[in-house]
C-alpha cells in the first residue's frame, strides 16, 4: 500500500461536519416525534392509576355497605352543640365529615382511621396537646384546622396522579367527590350544624329533602343500595374533581355572587358565566359582580378530603364536566358557604373528560360533550312542589339521580 492510499484510508474514519449536522438534525426530528408519544404514554399511565384509585374507593364503599348495610354518610360525625362561630370549635367536627372518612378501614388505611376514631394529643407541627384536653374521637372541625394530624395527611388513594396540586392553602387534598345529584339549590345540608337541633326530626325539611336530594349521597342521612331504584349500574356514585392551583381556574375557584329573583343561581345554572374571561374562558375574568374569596380555603375545590362542604367533597350532575363552578352567597355569608347553594360539577386534568364511579363499582370515562340538557331553562331546582320531575339536564342529569325512574342509555359511554 502506498503512503497516499494509507493516508486516504485513515481520513475516512472521521465524520465530516456536514455528516454530523445531518445526524444531529435526524436525532432532533426523532425526539420531536417521540416526545409527544412519551408524554401521552405517561398520561395514559396516570389515567390508569386514577382509574385504579377509583376502583379501590368503589371496593371500600361496597365493603362498608356489606358491613353496615348502608353507605358511608355525607356530612355526618359529631356535634358539641356550641354556638356561633362553628369554624373554631375543637370539640367536635360539627357534622362535617365526608364519606371518604368512613371507608378508610376498607381501603387499607387502618392507621389513619385509628388516629381519627380515638382521642389523641399529637399536633401536626410535632407539639402535643395536654392529656386533659386531647383531640376528640372523630376529630375536631375540619375547616381551617391544620394542627390535627389526620386532616392534613394526604391519602394517595384519594389523589389523581395527573393533578399537580400540592401544599397550602389546601391540605389533605382529594380528587374524588360524592355525587349529590342534579339538584344544587335544594336543602342539601341546610341544617343547624352549630347546635344540637336535629333537622331529621323536622317534617318540612324531610319532605323537601326527599324531593330535592336526588343523588347517591346527601347531608345527614345515610342511604343504602336499596334506595337506588334506577339501578346501581345506571347511577353515578363518585366523580373526579380538580384541586386548586391558585390560578383562578373556573373549575377550582368558585365565583361567589348573590343575585335574587329569576337570575339567582338556583334558577339559572349559567348565571355565573358572565364572570368568565372572554379571551381565556378557562379562567375567571373581571369579577365586578362576583366576590372571589381568595383567602378562603373552603372555597377551593378538593382542598380537604375529610370535609363535606360541597366545594370540597361533592359534585352535581348539572353543567357538563369541566364547566365553571359557582356559589350563591354573599361575602362573609357562612351559611351560604356551608349549605348547598352552589353548583359544582365534575372536573379533571385528563384530556376531554372525567372518571366517574358507578354504583356497581364500575369506572367510566365521561366526556365533556356528554348530553346535559338545557341548563338555562328557568326554575329547574326540584322541590317538594315538583318532586319526581324528569331531570332537565339530559343524560348527565339522569346519571346523577338514584330513584327518578330514568334509565340512561349506557351505550353513550
Amino acid at each position: 500500500m502506498t503512503v497516499r492510499n494509507h493516508v486516504e484510508s485513515r481520513n475516512r474514519l472521521a465524520f465530516t461536519l456536514v455528516e454530523l449536522l445531518v445526524v444531529i438534525a435526524i436525532i432532533g426530528v426523532l425526539v420531536g416525534l417521540l416526545l409527544p408519544a412519551v408524554q401521552a404514554a405517561r398520561e395514559a399511565a396516570r389515567r390508569m392509576s386514577c382509574s385504579n384509585n377509583f376502583k379501590q374507593i368503589g371496593l371500600g364503599v361496597h365493603n362498608y355497605h356489606s358491613t353496615y348495610n348502608k353507605l358511608p354518610g355525607y356530612r355526618t360525625g359529631t356535634n358539641d352543640g356550641q354556638s356561633w362561630p362553628p369554624g373554631f370549635t375543637q370539640n367536635s367536627n360539627i357534622f362535617n365529615l365526608s364519606p371518604l372518612v368512613g371507608i378508610l378501614p376498607f381501603i387499607e388505611q387502618q392507621a389513619i382511621w385509628e388516629q381519627i376514631s380515638n382521642p389523641s394529643i399529637q399536633n401536626s407541627d410535632g407539639t402535643t396537646r395536654s392529656t386533659t384536653d386531647p383531640w376528640p374521637a372523630m376529630g375536631p372541625t375540619v375547616d381551617g384546622n391544620d394542627q390535627y394530624v389526620p386532616w392534613v395527611t394526604e391519602v394517595l388513594t384519594y389523589r389523581c396522579p395527573s393533578d399537580p396540586g400540592v401544599g397550602a392553602p389546601a391540605y389533605g387534598r382529594t380528587n374524588y367527590a360524592a355525587c349529590l345529584g342534579d339538584s344544587y339549590g335544594q336543602p342539601n345540608g341546610e341544617y343547624v350544624w352549630w347546635s344540637t337541633t336535629d333537622r331529621l326530626a323536622d317534617q318540612s325539611w324531610i319532605v323537601n329533602s326527599r324531593a330535592g336530594d336526588r343523588g347517591m349521597f346527601f347531608a345527614r342521612k345515610q342511604t343504602a343500595f336499596r334506595d337506588c331504584l334506577d339501578g346501581l349500574a345506571n347511577t353515578v356514585m363518585y366523580g373526579e374533581i380538580t384541586t386548586d392551583l391558585g390560578d383562578n381556574d373556573k373549575r377550582t375557584r368558585a365565583a361567589v355572587h348573590q343575585i335574587s329573583g329569576a337570575s339567582a343561581l338556583e334558577h339559572n345554572p349559567l348565571s355565573c358565566r358572565a364572570g368568565l374571561d372572554a379571551e381565556r374562558p378557562q379562567f375567571w375574568g373581571s369579577l365586578a359582580t362576583f366576590t372571589n374569596w381568595a383567602g378562603a380555603s373552603r372555597l377551593r375545590r378538593g382542598a380537604q378530603w375529610s370535609s363535606s362542604f360541597d366545594i370540597n367533597g361533592g359534585f352535581h350532575t348539572v353543567l357538563p364536566p369541566n364547566s365553571e363552578i359557582c356559589m350563591d352567597a354573599g361575602a362573609g355569608d357562612w351559611g351560604g358557604v356551608m349549605t348547598a347553594r352552589g353548583n359544582y360539577t365534575a372536573s379533571s386534568r385528563h384530556q376531554g373528560g372525567v372518571h366517574v364511579l358507578m354504583g356497581d363499582g364500575a369506572v367510566k370515562f365521561v366526556t365533556d360533550s356528554i348530553e346535559a340538557g338545557n341548563s338555562s331553562a328557568g326554575n329547574v331546582t326540584p322541590t317538594a312542589n315538583n318532586g319526581g320531575r324528569q331531570s332537565p339536564y339530559g343524560l348527565w342529569g339522569a346519571l346523577g339521580t338514584r330513584a327518578n325512574k330514568e334509565t340512561p342509555d349506557m351505550s353513550n359511554f
